[in-house]
């Protein structure tokens, strides 16, 4: 890389990269591993900006590096998979976890598991971190329509993880979902 692109490369980060480190800790769920996935992601960015032509593309395309590097850290083996938690095992972590403080990461937490490793990106871009659908399309080279579908599907599927989930006393409003329904932003 000439002096000239990474000087240029820089530039163009350090508008982004409080953003773009946050970004990554919340989709990966932890500083540490938010910070590795970060490093990673900068320099597969530093590698490839040679090869980018429109520089004023540089915020999407550093998102869609990041999100590429984070869907090829969470893609493993069959043999590795992790079991997911379950809400009992959840519930009997030991350690000074007191309901009330952590009761909206436990939910947001079993609904996020749900769903994809794109669609978790999404909905971090989207709800967290407050990107546009426009951002978004552009980002995912995808027609507004479709992120909007994507979107739309996602809340879905957080919904029925949320509700699968409810105390069992809660159970029986199930048939009625909007009773549970995570807010839905405008899309």
């Amino acid at each position: 890389m000439k002096t000239a692109d990474r000087d240029l490369f820089w530039t163009l980060l350090e508008v982004e990269h409080p953003r773009a480190e946050a970004f990554c800790r919340k989709l990966a769920g932890n500083l540490a591993d938010g910070d590795d996935l970060y490093q990673d992601a900068l320099l597969a960015a530093m590698r490839k900006f040679v090869g980018l032509r429109d520089k004023a593309a540089f915020k999407p395309w550093l998102y869609r590096i990041i999100v590429n590097n984070f869907t090829s850290r969470r893609r493993v083996a069959w043999f590795r998979k992790r079991v997911a938690l379950t809400t009992e095992m959840i519930e009997n972590l030991p350690g000074d976890d007191p309901e009330e403080l952590y009761s909206a990461r436990r939910w947001l937490a079993i609904a996020l598991r749900r769903l994809s490793n794109d669609e978790r990106a999404l909905v971090t871009l989207f709800e967290i971190e407050g990107w546009s659908v426009a951002e978004l399309a552009v980002t995912q080279g995808r027609p507004e329509g479709t992120i909007k579908s994507r979107l739309s599907r996602a809340r879905a599927k957080m919904r029925r993880a949320i509700l699968e989930h409810l105390p069992e006393m809660d159970r029986k409003y199930r048939k009625d979902e909007t009773k549970y329904a995570l807010p839905q932003s405008e899309s």
